[in-house]
């Protein structure tokens, strides 16, 4: 038994030291040190998905703001290191994201500067919305500046990337809120490579 716990401790260890990496690897670090960027080109990325239930069942199954660890399948899991689950400041493990907007059916999150990293002001929105009286959607809303990305060709990329993993997470909400149970996570599946730090 503690053999098997240690075995566990230490692959969750190696998946967050991973994930940490990967951030680290998509923002080279800022030759002067600052986090500043000069000259930000800011991108949003809207997703959405139909849940076959109201909008408030929705958010009382997905959105807890520690309920990513369920829907985005984070080894590693997520805790609550400062303030609150659901008030403004709370402060969760994954991507050290700060909650600092909310409504009834909704919250946003932003990630803060790194050390000799240009901040790219990466903020993410979740809400459930209203469609009838027994529909809703599932929108998730990323907003970020794209411009440390060498060309075109690698922001679309980057989009792409981030919109397969977060579509899969609304797929995995969808499953959630209709009552479902989600199959076993696929190595580097829907874990965030990025929202832990990478997203």
């Amino acid at each position: 038994m503690r053999i098997h716990c240690l075995r566990t401790a230490a692959s969750c260890a190696l998946a967050v030291a991973c994930l940490a990496r990967a951030a680290n690897a998509q923002t080279p670090p800022s030759p002067t040190g600052s986090v500043v960027v000069a000259k930000p080109t800011y991108t949003s990325i809207p997703m959405e998905i139909t849940v076959n239930r109201p909008a408030a069942e929705v958010w009382k199954r997905i959105g807890k703001y520690c309920a990513i660890e369920e829907w985005f399948q984070i080894p590693a899991g997520c805790t609550i290191t400062s303030g609150k689950d659901g008030e403004f400041g709370a402060v969760r493990t994954v991507g050290a994201e700060v909650l600092v907007g909310k409504t009834e059916l909704s919250y946003t999150y932003t990630q803060t500067p790194k050390e000799g990293q240009p901040y790219n002001l990466y903020h993410g929105t979740l809400e459930a919305r209203p469609v009838t009286s027994t529909t809703s959607k599932i929108v998730y809303t990323l907003f970020f500046d794209n411009s440390m990305l060498p060309d075109d060709a690698a922001r679309a990329a980057d989009t792409a990337r981030r919109t397969a993993r977060f579509m899969q997470a609304l797929q995995n909400m969808k499953i959630l809120a209709e009552g479902g149970k989600l199959p076993p996570a696929v190595a580097g599946g829907a874990t965030p490579a990025g929202g832990t730090p990478a997203r």
